[in-house]
């Protein structure tokens, strides 16, 4: 099957719903650890599901997360746990990108695919792996890390692991979706309702 099939095919992947409890917790992983920034203990905490295949995603990491870094984030209000919700096998292969590199290179790494999402997503002469792995090379992964970070199905297990969570515990089904404290909000937003929301959680 191509890379951009759907994450019913992906399903094969992952083991089924008894299974799942019988894992060992992602966070075994060093790589499914948690990506986050902003101080622990910020008032308010947002988790965003996302795919970075995702146009709607991409909209808003380039339009409106750099203010929400600025403006809640870096001032101490919000904390922004990312959450892999990966819609096709190209999202997920680059999530496994994503979280092979070292934590610190995450967030750079992630608003780098959805500033370029046209370029390495959705070219129609070129192989996703192919631009993904230049893009990899810049953020420091050699070749051959690449190579065998895309074939770990322990990791896009995990990954996908994480989708269903976000689907069982707060009834994600679409990207963007944030979550304020206990409060669902799909899709992409401006920074000023970004905001009303967070003044709004408690």
């Amino acid at each position: 099957m191509t890379p951009r099939r759907s994450v019913l095919a992906l399903a094969a992947l992952a083991l089924p719903g008894a299974a799942l409890a019988q894992q060992a917790a992602p966070e075994a992983d060093p790589r499914l650890a948690e990506r986050s920034v902003g101080r622990p203990d910020a008032p308010v905490t947002v988790q965003e599901y996302f795919s970075l295949t995702c146009g709607h995603c991409a909209a808003f990491h380039r339009d409106t997360w750099p203010r929400v870094k600025r403006d809640l984030v870096d001032t101490g209000r919000v904390r922004m746990i990312w959450r892999d919700f990966p819609l096709d096998q190209t999202a997920l292969m680059a999530a496994m990108v994503a979280r092979a590199l070292p934590p610190d290179r995450y967030e750079g790494f992630i608003s780098t695919l959805f500033q370029t999402q046209d370029r390495w997503a959705f070219a129609r002469n070129s192989d996703p792996r192919t631009e993904l792995a230049r893009m990899a090379a810049l953020a420091g992964m050699s070749r051959e890390a690449f190579d065998a970070t895309i074939t770990d199905q322990a990791l896009g297990r995990g990954i996908l692991e994480m989708r269903l969570a976000g689907q069982q515990q707060h009834n994600v089904n679409s990207t963007p979706t944030f979550v304020f404290g206990s409060r669902v909000v799909p899709g992409n937003m401006p920074f000023d309702r970004f905001a009303a929301i967070v003044a709004e959680t408690r």
